[in-house]
């Protein structure tokens, strides 16, 4: 007879009950490679040059010191440029969050000759290298006298590689909308625009929250762009201004240098909290619809 023939209690299944703290004890130690290199930046930020290569290490600082973060400003203007930091990435994500949307909607849902063609000639674009194109686009540049300033930062970003791999996104998004959608907007009167920004465009939510946090990551981390176009410490970006906190000798100051990238993850981690979830859901749509 069953336990619950004689009126006794049901037994609880121990599986998954060990199973999760199994879990999050497995995701925990797989954490600890790329939270501990954040934590120990954070920590040396606070420390003393000597603590920093005292061996055998230690974590927390000996000697706290917190005037390693106002020090950065004696060796760039770094206020200036994580201001400039801000506005470059703000301007390539929403740039290439809408050049990647009205792409991907063209190439999902308007039918016109060559269409696949051009969008596997576009997806070719990913396969070139960065380091390819930046001496002819600094002919260019150089040409039209736009050298040390922001435009070559923004401009290759919004319809180059960050467009490409956006446009593949919402594409795919697009795909998967059904298409009884648009036909019920047509019978209210709307256009190919209309239907774009009323009815395709608010259900994009996720796919845009992916492109725009992609593109403002690769933007806020863009390196060689910086090195290639910009010479004024006043217009450096933050990577590039890392490298520039140097002591008369050219050696780098290692606790200040860490304390201008603490400063410098805070933004990339803030945004990604809050945008993680519709990246997530973006990139599982975005994998099986299309």
């Amino acid at each position: 007879m069953s336990s619950e023939t004689l009126g006794l209690p049901r037994r609880r299944p121990w599986g998954p009950v060990v199973r999760r703290p199994l879990l999050y004890a497995l995701m925990l130690a797989l954490s600890v490679p790329f939270v501990l290199p954040i934590l120990w930046m954070a920590s040396s930020s606070l420390k003393p040059i000597s603590e920093i290569f005292a061996y055998p290490p230690s974590l927390l600082p000996g000697e706290w010191r917190w005037d390693n973060y106002a020090r950065i400003v004696d060796y760039q203007p770094f206020g200036r440029q994580y201001l400039n930091s801000v506005y470059i990435a703000a301007l390539v994500s929403a740039g290439s969050v809408m050049v990647s949307a009205m792409a991907g909607y063209a190439f999902a849902r308007i039918r016109f000759a060559g269409r696949s063609i051009m969008f596997v000639l576009l997806l070719t674009a990913l396969l070139m290298p960065s380091e390819v194109v930046i001496v002819p686009l600094f002919r260019l540049f150089s040409d039209i006298g736009w050298t040390d300033t922001h435009w070559p930062l923004i401009l290759p970003a919004v319809f180059g590689g960050n467009a490409v791999f956006g446009t593949f996104i919402m594409r795919q998004f697009f795909l998967g909308l059904p298409a009884e959608l648009e036909e019920s907007g047509r019978l209210d009167g709307l256009g190919r625009f209309g239907l774009f920004f009323k009815i395709a465009l608010p259900l994009a939510g996720p796919s845009l929250s992916a492109v725009a946090l992609l593109s403002f990551l690769h933007s806020w981390n863009s390196f060689l762009e910086p090195l290639v176009f910009l010479r004024t410490p006043e217009l450096f970006t933050l990577p590039l201004a890392l490298t520039q906190i140097v002591d008369a000798q050219g050696s780098p100051v290692w606790n200040v240098q860490l304390a201008a990238g603490t400063l410098t993850v805070i933004p990339v981690l803030a945004v990604f909290m809050v945008a993680q979830r519709w990246f997530i859901k973006s990139i599982v749509s975005s994998g099986l619809k299309g």
